[in-house]
């Protein structure tokens, strides 16, 4: 965040937009460079990298005050120390390090007690074997019901009586600084220190006036300078500075989602129109009657295709709620009027599928179909490109290939983005970049909870198919463990006898030395031996094109009776005589990828069966998860559990490992009370034309990244 607007920075003065640069100077190029790539870089961005801790130092007390989890501080004379070898560091110098075992006895009572340091040098080694006394500072630890210190800082002492930096510090705060892109906490709390306190002082507030006021805030600085301690924090400033600065983070989030909102709906679109009767006719196509929510999206959908500006809509629904009968009848809706449709998947299997399905339904006679793979040959891929730019081609269904450069049409209408959570948002817009006013329609069998429809997919029309079609048994799950592993297979030769298929998922294709888990080599041979009198095959995503797609057809024609996969099934594949979904090691995998797979059977008459197998024991976290699976078949709920464990992801620039996070205390989970408060202020302060929101408004649609990225 810019807290500045003075960008004529000189080289004596620093302001909260200086350059990274001119605040660490030369002398640190190595930390410069890690954390410019970590996203740190201008001063300002140090605000917002937190404090793990911070800690009220104690004063020098005897052993007796120790409290396991306090920071201590005590003063103590070596009884002995000893050094055992660990391991040597690998490149050159080869050094060894030790795990170092030190009793000490306290000078100011007569309890001992032991202080550990692991993998240290030999130098630490020498150090403490030189001291008599030593003064030292940690957190205190119990192990075999005694107390004991794990790599405490420590000071050597020449006599009982001499002064140390730590017996000084009483009352004063240690702030401990997490690692940024491997540059240390120690090195960012100096880096952060240099920051001159006139900056601290003159911290610019950013959010409306009226809104501070209203909602008794803290100041931006105030509650900057809590957050790092400038002030002495207490918990109601502490939580005051927090909520003040996760409100903040939504407030700019929803100006930021109301400007794409606002972009992506500025261009001009073609309008597509049908009659009730054409409309009736591509919905009768369908060997069921559409449901009511599947009916009221295409209310929407008809309404957006007749605007004058593009159609953003989100289809959110269930595993097998009917969103590609949708997504095919608004297809057929922009091909009667002469427009292209282009519908990319996340994988070769999916768009295979999705193929398959529309050659079956509607024939290549008055609607030319093709489809386009990363693995379709050059040549062939060549006729398509020619055959797409004259429009010859009306439905052109693929996976990534689509948004190649080589990738133009003539009249790209309409794009449609299956399983928009494969995707960014950047690979939305190339793709519908090649029309001019493309309409766009996106599906997602992962539900979406209210408060990330407001962030993620806050720009986006939202419709909702909740309702399942009619005739279809859904599915029962149940946690396999070791003990009933036998009764497993026993059910699964039950349905192989009633004619039925199995799926059986793992992790990974090949074993490894760092696995812990199954693979598909190895199972697919024990599931060759567990039921040697039926055909039980193998498939991963590394297989070729014409492999894959012999193995679908096969398994569709029930000329293999076991498949064992790796998640390249987990989306798309529709195989109604398919009754049973067995997931090897399902910890392995996340809550909505678990519930995409069992909507793989249960799709028919037959009932469905889901078995999350564990044949070695797993944690009781893994298996509170599985729980959820198994005690759950709303999506909407599994969502929200996935969200609670694995967080909402990036929104407006791409995140990396070890980066300041673009989520920095904001949760959508936890905070979601505040991020609607958030929302429902800027709203109203924009729909009012604040002249404060306008500034803003007007600094944010400077930056090019809110358009074009996640």
């Amino acid at each position: 965040m810019n807290l500045s607007t003075d960008k004529k920075t000189s080289k004596k003065t620093l302001s909260w937009s200086s350059s990274l640069e001119d605040l660490l100077g030369k002398a640190s190029k190595k930390s410069y460079e890690k954390l410019i790539d970590a996203g740190v870089r201008e001063v300002s961005d140090f605000l917002w990298a937190f404090p793990l801790r911070v800690i009220e130092l104690p004063p020098l007390r005897s052993f007796d005050h120790i409290e396991e989890g306090r920071i201590f501080i005590g003063r103590a004379k070596i009884l002995n120390v000893q050094a055992k070898p660990n391991f040597r560091i690998k490149g050159r110098g080869k050094a060894m390090l030790y795990n170092i075992m030190v009793h000490v006895q306290d000078l100011l009572s007569d309890k001992i007690l032991t202080l550990k340091w692991f993998n240290s040098y030999g130098s630490v080694t020498s150090k403490i074997s030189k001291c008599t006394y030593i003064e030292f500072m940690g957190e205190a630890s119990v192990f075999n019901g005694q107390s004991q210190f794990a790599n405490p800082d420590f000071f050597p002492l020449e006599t009982p009586d001499d002064p140390s930096p730590f017996s000084t510090v009483s009352n004063e705060l240690k702030i401990q600084y997490p690692t940024i892109n491997t540059v240390a906490g120690v090195q960012i709390k100096k880096f952060i220190d240099k920051i001159p306190k006139d900056l601290w002082d003159n911290i610019p507030e950013t959010l409306p006036k009226v809104l501070v006021k209203n909602n008794n805030f803290l100041s931006l600085g105030d509650a900057f300078k809590v957050m790092h301690a400038k002030i002495k924090p207490t918990p109601e400033l502490e939580a005051a500075a927090e909520k003040r600065l996760i409100y903040e983070e939504f407030f700019e989030d929803q100006l930021k989602i109301h400007l794409r909102r606002k972009y992506f709906k500025k261009p001009k679109a073609k309008k597509y129109e049908v009659s009730d009767a054409i409309y009736k006719n591509f919905a009768g196509l369908y060997p069921y009657e559409l449901t009511d929510d599947q009916q009221k999206t295409l209310v929407d959908i008809r309404r957006d295709l007749i605007s004058e500006h593009p159609m953003m809509r989100l289809v959110q629904g269930d595993v097998g709620c009917g969103k590609t009968t949708v997504a095919m009848i608004a297809a057929m809706i922009v091909i009667e009027n002469g427009g292209q449709t282009a519908l990319m998947c996340p994988t070769e299997a999916l768009a295979m599928q999705h193929y398959s399905s529309a050659l079956e339904l509607f024939g290549n006679d008055t609607v030319k179909f093709k489809l386009i793979l990363g693995s379709t040959p050059a040549k062939e891929k060549k006729l398509i490109q020619a055959d797409l730019l004259s429009g010859e081609i009306d439905f052109i269904i693929g996976t990534h290939a689509l948004i190649q450069e080589t990738i133009q049409f003539k009249e790209l209408a309409l794009a449609i983005i299956d399983e928009q959570h494969k995707f960014g948002v950047d690979q939305r817009i190339k793709l519908t970049s090649k029309g001019q006013g493309t309409h766009c329609l996106i599906m997602s069998a992962t539900p979406i909870p209210r408060s990330l429809s407001l962030t993620q997919y806050g720009d986006l029309d939202i419709s909702s198919i909740k309702t399942m079609p009619s005739g279809r048994k859904g599915h029962k799950t149940r946690i396999v463990t070791e003990e009933t592993y036998p009764q497993f297979l026993n059910f699964i030769n039950t349905r192989l006898h009633l004619d039925e298929q199995i799926y059986v998922v793992v992790p990974a294709i090949n074993e490894s030395a760092e696995q812990e888990f199954h693979n598909l080599i190895d199972t697919l041979e024990r599931f060759k031996k567990y039921f040697p009198k039926h055909v039980v095959e193998g498939l991963h995503g590394q297989m070729k094109a014409d492999e894959k797609a012999d193995i679908f057809k096969k398994f569709k024609a029930h000329e293999i009776d076991v498949l064992v996969s790796t998640s390249v099934i987990e989306v798309g594949i529709n195989v109604l005589n398919a009754t049973v979904m067995a997931i090897i090691n399902p910890e392995r995998f996340g809550l909505s990828s678990l519930h995409q797979l069992r909507g793989r059977v249960g799709r028919g008459d037959k009932p469905g069966f889901c078995f999350l197998v564990n044949d070695k024991k797993i944690s009781a976290l893994s298996m509170e998860r599985l729980k959820v699976i198994e005690n759950n078949t709303d999506g909407f709920k599994i969502a929200e559990e996935d969200l609670k464990l694995r967080g909402e992801g990036d929104l407006f620039g791409t995140d990396q490992s070890g980066s300041l996070a673009q989520k920095r205390l904001a949760n959508i989970v936890l905070h979601a009370d505040i991020l609607y408060q958030a929302r429902e202020d800027a709203f109203s302060l924009i729909k009012a034309q604040d002249p404060d929101i306008m500034k803003l408004l007007e600094k944010f649609s400077q930056d090019s990244h809110i358009f074009t990225t996640v």
